[in-house]
Protein backbone atom coordinates (compact mmCIF):
# COMPACT_ATOMS: atom_id res chain seq x y z
CA UNK A 1 0.00 0.00 0.00
CA UNK A 2 1.09 3.55 -0.70
CA UNK A 3 -0.67 5.11 2.29
CA UNK A 4 1.70 6.89 4.65
CA UNK A 5 4.65 5.94 2.42
CA UNK A 6 4.07 8.62 -0.21
CA UNK A 7 0.30 9.20 -0.29
CA UNK A 8 -2.15 10.98 2.02
CA UNK A 9 -5.88 10.74 1.35
CA UNK A 10 -8.70 12.70 2.97
CA UNK A 11 -12.15 12.16 1.48
CA UNK A 12 -11.62 12.98 -2.20
CA UNK A 13 -8.24 14.72 -1.83
CA UNK A 14 -5.10 12.76 -2.69
CA UNK A 15 -1.67 14.14 -1.86
CA UNK A 16 1.37 12.40 -3.34
CA UNK A 17 4.73 13.46 -1.89
CA UNK A 18 8.27 12.62 -2.97
CA UNK A 19 11.87 13.72 -2.47
CA UNK A 20 12.83 14.03 -6.15
CA UNK A 21 11.09 14.65 -9.45
CA UNK A 22 12.01 11.16 -10.68
CA UNK A 23 10.64 9.58 -7.51
CA UNK A 24 7.51 11.70 -7.84
CA UNK A 25 6.93 10.57 -11.41
CA UNK A 26 7.13 6.95 -10.26
CA UNK A 27 4.81 7.57 -7.28
CA UNK A 28 2.34 9.36 -9.52
CA UNK A 29 2.41 6.52 -12.04
CA UNK A 30 1.76 3.94 -9.30
CA UNK A 31 -1.14 5.88 -7.78
CA UNK A 32 -2.78 6.61 -11.14
CA UNK A 33 -2.44 2.95 -12.13
CA UNK A 34 -4.07 1.86 -8.87
CA UNK A 35 -6.94 4.34 -9.37
CA UNK A 36 -7.41 3.17 -12.95
CA UNK A 37 -7.54 -0.49 -11.85
CA UNK A 38 -10.32 0.43 -9.42
CA UNK A 39 -12.09 2.46 -12.12
CA UNK A 40 -11.62 5.68 -10.17
CA UNK A 41 -10.80 8.83 -12.08
CA UNK A 42 -9.89 12.36 -11.06
CA UNK A 43 -10.72 15.73 -12.52
CA UNK A 44 -7.62 16.96 -14.34
CA UNK A 45 -8.66 20.60 -13.80
CA UNK A 46 -8.43 20.07 -10.03
CA UNK A 47 -4.99 18.44 -10.20
CA UNK A 48 -1.71 20.21 -9.48
CA UNK A 49 1.42 18.29 -10.42
CA UNK A 50 5.04 18.75 -9.30
CA UNK A 51 4.31 21.41 -6.68
CA UNK A 52 7.04 22.40 -4.22
CA UNK A 53 4.49 23.77 -1.75
CA UNK A 54 0.81 22.91 -1.27
CA UNK A 55 -2.05 23.95 0.97
CA UNK A 56 -3.70 20.82 2.35
CA UNK A 57 -6.30 20.56 5.12
CA UNK A 58 -5.43 23.93 6.63
CA UNK A 59 -1.67 23.45 6.47
CA UNK A 60 1.11 24.53 4.15
CA UNK A 61 3.34 21.59 3.27
CA UNK A 62 6.74 22.04 1.63
CA UNK A 63 10.26 20.67 1.69
CA UNK A 64 10.82 22.88 4.73
CA UNK A 65 8.13 21.08 6.72
CA UNK A 66 4.51 21.62 7.70
CA UNK A 67 3.09 24.93 8.91
CA UNK A 68 -0.34 26.29 9.70
CA UNK A 69 -1.90 28.06 6.73
CA UNK A 70 -1.35 31.82 7.36
CA UNK A 71 -4.92 32.57 6.24
CA UNK A 72 -6.19 30.44 9.15
CA UNK A 73 -4.05 32.39 11.61
CA UNK A 74 -5.24 35.67 10.09
CA UNK A 75 -8.89 34.61 10.48
CA UNK A 76 -8.34 34.00 14.21
CA UNK A 77 -6.41 37.25 14.67
CA UNK A 78 -9.25 39.15 12.98
CA UNK A 79 -11.90 37.89 15.39
CA UNK A 80 -13.42 40.78 17.31
CA UNK A 81 -12.35 41.08 20.93
CA UNK A 82 -15.01 39.98 23.43
CA UNK A 83 -16.96 42.83 24.97
CA UNK A 84 -18.43 40.90 27.91
CA UNK A 85 -17.69 37.91 30.13
CA UNK A 86 -20.29 35.77 28.34
CA UNK A 87 -18.62 36.24 24.97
Amino acid sequence: TFLDRFVLIFLDDILIYSRTREEHEEHLRQVLQCLREQRLYGNLEKCAFFQTEVQYLGHVISGEGIAVDPSKIRAIMDWPAPTSVTE
